[in-house]
């Protein structure tokens, strides 16, 4: 039986890997952490029954008391380090779905791994369709250098790009076998119109209402345009991600990047 916690029980995308994690044999949730809802039980808050796990907000001592083997963190960047690393010190494994992580947060969370000899898991997407998504793109790379990706989320993502998109430009690039062509004589006439850069890919982010989870990337080539896209309509597609997560995180040493390696 694996014992774990929950860091950001109460929202929805916490609310649903509580409803995952209690509905496995093999897994059992011993801890649920938020600053919101704190008291009230984790299963009632998660939109499903009542399961006998009340929030708490402070993260050392929930886990000092309950022991937990993995933590399941779905909170902000700006708190998510700190929930790691309180788990990382104490031999527990962490499974980080919060985006926003940058080279340092990544170079601190991997050095305790190692100092610990534990590993963790960083994955930008839970979403099995957004890892084929990510893999069918690699091989489109080889033969198209010219792309660019489109990232839609819902209004209330704080991060831009996401994870998934900012995962998806730096293995392009890497498979990217020719030059892409140059853009030298274009007149960008209002700032950002272009989208951000990263690893020399263009990504352009899209915020509103009604959408969850989306990313396609653009490939043009002569006379054509191949689309390879992902839509994710409900949370509940990360969840055989997150429980495959959770299983393979017991099994890994030092910080694993992205789901593609454990399928």
């Amino acid at each position: 039986m694996i014992r774990v916690a929950v860091a950001g029980a109460a929202g929805r995308m916490g609310g649903e890997v509580v409803r995952a994690v209690c509905s496995e044999r093999d897994m059992e949730l011993v801890a649920a952490v938020d600053r919101e809802r704190v008291g009230e039980d984790s299963g009632t808050v998660g939109g499903g029954g009542p399961n006998g796990i009340l929030i708490h907000d402070r993260i050392g001592e929930t886990l000092d008391a309950t022991r937990p083997e993995v933590l399941v963190d779905f909170t902000i960047a700006s708190a998510s380090t700190n929930m790691v690393m309180a788990a990382a010190t104490r031999g527990i494994r962490p499974v980080i779905g919060t985006s926003g992580y940058g080279t340092q947060e990544r170079s601190i969370i991997k050095k305790e791994l190692e100092e610990q000899g534990i590993g963790g898991l960083l994955v930008p997407n839970f979403a099995i369709g957004a890892i084929l998504m990510m893999m069918f793109a690699e091989q489109a790379a080889k033969h198209f250098p010219d792309f660019e990706i489109i990232e839609l989320h819902h209004d209330g993502k704080l991060d831009a790009p996401s994870g998934t998109a900012s995962r998806t430009a730096e293995r392009l690039s890497m498979s990217r076998v020719a030059k892409p062509r140059s853009f030298a004589r274009e007149k960008v006439t209002l700032e950002g119109a272009r989208g951000a850069e990263l690893s020399g890919v263009k990504i352009h982010s899209v915020r509103l209402p009604g959408l969850v989870a989306h990313q396609e990337v653009l490939f043009g080539g002569p006379g054509e345009l191949l689309t390879i896209r992902h839509d994710s309509m409900d949370r509940k597609c990360f969840m055989p991600g997150v429980l495959l997560a959770i299983r393979k995180v017991l099994e890994v040493k030092g910080l694993v990047v992205g789901l593609e390696s454990l399928l």
